[in-house]
């Protein structure tokens, strides 16, 4: 049974899905981030074979669609090679074993907290599986806006290229009540805080008007705060007054800490010191700066026709110790601005979670690329904005046959700026923000073309399968015209020469027990090299 299966098969059993679908994944990381920059991989006779050379240990799984990246789609479970020459299968807690063990061999290092993460995300896929209600219980009625909290709230098995993409900190009885997969729906919580107390900038207040907040205690004023924030870290100052849950009720998005309120169009990013995939998601103060300067800096960058961002124009937070970062909000605009009677805006990654069926691939696929690549390429080279426009920062819009017509980009804590290109710092954008030139174009090759375009490749390969190389030399040719109109510039020139591209390595990160800022990048096939 393949990943995409797994995602479309609500009969089979769910711990099954969730076991297969985890050792695929950790399967794939060790693929792309040991075996194939070592040598020790092969893909022959429909399957993928790789060793642990610390171990000598053998490992293969079927293929049920090779990737020129290295981002196969796997089938049936993972196995390993008996002593005696035999094929043994090997459940998710098994694998993660082994590797653990090859890692600590390889590193040097050990992390006691490895396996027992793995088994956490298996876990937490499984019970998302079994109580995921079949149909969203509190739409809202509204075609395109249902739709797309749906995209967002679709994504049970998470990352396909982390070793544990659903392991969160904390106890899952708690978080369940806020897991976007489980199409849940609350309200915030709500902080009055005395005026003296309070930092900020841009227009928070007019804004959250819409979320219906409560009316705050004279000298103070309101603060949205994610409920489960609150269970973690109560307000200790004296001075901070918890209003309880009030307001219009709020969807929260792929990314848990962010939370959609469909009927005020607002986006609220609430601090969240829960550790998911690789990172713990508060707010720091300069991200919470940043956000508002950054949107302003953006007005002034030119963007081509049919692609627009989501501005973060605001945000509020404790001036406090230790409560800045506990309840630090951005809000950030929302979709409605961007759509016409007939659209539909997505979740670039639920667009890469199953197979995607469209009549003409290929032309569904010139216009994906031709709104999006040039758009993140001319704004790195020409002003010197990195955006990171990977699956979870790009909202799709179709139109009514399901084309692509719009791009969405949001997330500005990941927009940094290109020092090389800005001879002069701009006021107000905190250093943080800044990117060195082997970083920016690390980011852009990443986020855009691995992360983003070849999961988008490889779901319509899925659905077409045998067309995913003709899809790479239709980015080659779009690639080729933005370098032309450039002055062919040699961050381009090498992508078109077929210097290799990166992928984020998140098994290393997870086993280092890194931030994520310093996950390491690992070289992966570039099938846009050579000529057309």
């Amino acid at each position: 049974m393949t990943s995409a299966q797994l995602r479309s098969r609500p009969g089979v059993d769910t711990s099954q899905r969730a076991d297969l679908a985890t050792a695929h994944a950790v399967f794939g990381c060790l693929l792309r981030e040991l075996a194939l920059p070592d040598g020790d991989t092969t893909v022959a006779g429909g399957a993928a074979r790789l060793l642990l050379r610390h171990l000598d240990v053998t490992l293969r799984c079927a293929v049920a669609r090779t990737s020129p990246l290295g981002a196969h789609r796997y089938a049936g479970p993972v196995q390993r090679m008996a002593d005696d020459g035999r094929w043994e299968d090997l459940d998710a807690d098994g694998l993660a074993t082994l590797v653990a063990a090859e890692l600590a061999a390889r590193t040097g290092l050990v992390n006691d907290e490895f396996v027992g993460q793995v088994r956490a995300s298996r876990d937490t896929v499984a019970r998302l599986l079994a109580e995921r209600p079949a149909q969203d219980p509190t739409p809202t009625g509204e075609p395109a806006i249902d739709a797309y909290v749906d995209s967002e709230q679709s994504l049970v098995f998470g990352h396909p290229h982390h070793p544990a993409p659903k392991w969160r900190s904390g106890d899952p009885d708690t978080w369940r009540g806020y897991a976007p997969e489980l199409r849940t729906t609350f309200r915030l919580h709500w902080l009055a805080v005395p005026d003296d107390l309070v930092a900020g900038a841009g227009p928070f207040d007019p804004l959250i008007a819409a979320l219906d907040p409560p009316r705050p205690p004279a000298g103070h004023r309101v603060l949205p705060v994610h409920p489960w924030q609150l269970s973690l870290i109560p307000p200790a100052h004296p001075r901070l007054r918890h209003l309880g849950a009030s307001g219009v009720p709020v969807r929260p998005t792929a990314s848990v800490r962010t939370l959609y309120a469909p009927e005020a169009d607002l986006f609220v990013k609430t601090s969240l010191h829960v550790r998911i995939t690789n990172c713990l998601r508060k707010n720091a103060r300069y991200e919470l700066t940043g956000a508002v300067t950054l949107t302003d800096l953006l007005a002034r960058v030119p963007m081509p026709a049919g692609v627009g961002l989501l501005a973060e124009p605001a945000y509020r937070t404790v001036d406090l110790p230790g409560a800045d970062e506990a309840y630090g909000t951005i809000l950030r605009t929302g979709l409605r601005p961007h759509l016409r009677p007939g659209d539909t805006p997505i979740l670039a990654a639920a667009l890469a979670a199953v197979p995607l069926a469209v009549p003409d691939p290929v032309a569904w696929w010139r216009a994906y690329i031709g709104l999006l690549v040039p758009a993140v390429l001319r704004c790195w080279l020409s002003h010197g904005v990195v955006h990171e426009a990977h699956l979870q920062n790009v909202v799709v819009v179709l139109d009514r046959e399901r084309r692509p017509i719009r791009m969405l980009l949001r997330d500005l804590e990941g927009v940094k700026l290109d020092t090389d290109r800005w001879v002069t710092w701009p006021d107000g954008v905190p250093p943080q923000a800044g990117y060195g030139p082997r970083a920016a174009r690390r980011r852009i090759v990443y986020c855009l073309f691995v992360n983003h375009l070849a999961g988008v490749c490889g779901a319509l390969a899925d659905a077409q399968p045998g067309i995913e190389r003709s899809l790479w030399q239709e980015l080659r040719a779009v690639v080729a015209a933005v370098a032309a109109d450039l002055g062919e510039p040699p961050e381009l020139r090498g992508l078109l020469n077929g210097e290799p591209l990166v992928a984020k390595a998140n098994l290393l990160v997870r086993w280092r027990r890194d931030a994520d800022r310093a996950a390491p990048f690992v070289p992966v096939s570039n099938p846009m090299g050579g000529p057309r």
